[in-house]
């Protein structure tokens, strides 16, 4: 019987401890739910908050959202591995440095200028008018080389008397070693159809430019300097004698003879 007793209570105090903390639970949820409202609520609020006010300054200043997203496109293409637009942006310096690279690299390419004119008096009036008679006499004197180089540079076609005068000079050499320099840099610059200062050759000339380039020599390009002298004979000195620039000298000769 007592037995009984003691398991009634001990069964009843189960019964009452769950009850007991069932309500203690439910309590703390409330507690907490409270809580939760209290924390996200007010967050919640301020979120619309900074939302209406962003709409309200968007629409009262819209050049400066505007200003605001055009600068941040210019952030997202400054750089090409990253969406900042800071100047210390890693990859913006590697890029500035190949591009200062490329730079210098086209610099150092370049070509120096066109060559200096050769040295010469200035032309008298007698000279001037004896350019007229002869394309020979043109092309003998400094002064009707350079005059007529002026010309062609108009035409963009002065790498002629370019390479006419290179072929000249060296005829005058007599050095083996120097011989084969100058004629190496002639080949590249005047007859290599990857140079800008190409000549127009046809194929024949340019064959015997070939065999004769296992062993230069003066004479190395005697058949390309004449058809070069032919073409400029015969396409680009009578424009030359109705051109601007010989008619301006011969005038200005002319003029100051009467004075005289």
């Amino acid at each position: 019987m007592w037995r009984q007793v003691l398991l009634y209570f001990r069964t009843h105090r189960y019964h009452a401890d769950n009850c007991q903390a069932e309500e203690t639970l439910q309590s703390e949820d409330e507690e907490d739910i409270k809580a939760a409202e209290w924390i996200f609520e007010p967050m919640g609020s301020e979120r619309m908050e900074m939302r209406k006010r962003q709409m309200s300054t968007t629409q009262e200043n819209p050049g400066t959202a505007q200003t605001q997203h055009s600068t941040g496109n210019r952030g997202s293409n400054a750089c090409c591995f990253c969406w900042c637009c800071c100047c210390s942006c890693s990859c913006l310096t590697v890029r500035n440095q190949e591009e200062e690279r490329a730079r210098r690299t086209s610099h150092e390419l370049q070509p120096e200028g066109i060559p200096n004119c050769e040295e010469s008096p200035a032309p008298t009036l007698e000279e001037v008018n004896a350019w007229a008679q002869s394309f020979d006499k043109l092309m003998l004197t400094p002064a009707g080389r350079n005059a007529f180089r002026e010309f062609l540079r108009t035409e963009f076609s002065e790498e002629n008397m370019l390479f006419w005068i290179a072929c000249e000079e060296l005829k005058q050499e007599s050095n083996k070693s120097v011989i084969e320099e100058k004629a190496r840099l002639i080949y590249e610059d005047y007859i290599s159809i990857l140079s800008p200062k190409e000549v127009s050759l046809d194929s024949r000339v340019r064959e015997v430019i070939n065999r004769n380039m296992l062993e230069p020599s003066q004479h190395t390009f005697d058949d390309a300097q004449l058809q070069i002298y032919t073409l400029m004979h015969r396409d680009s000195y009578p424009r030359f004698m109705n051109s601007a620039i010989y008619k301006d000298l011969l005038r200005s000769l002319s003029e100051k003879s009467t004075e005289a």
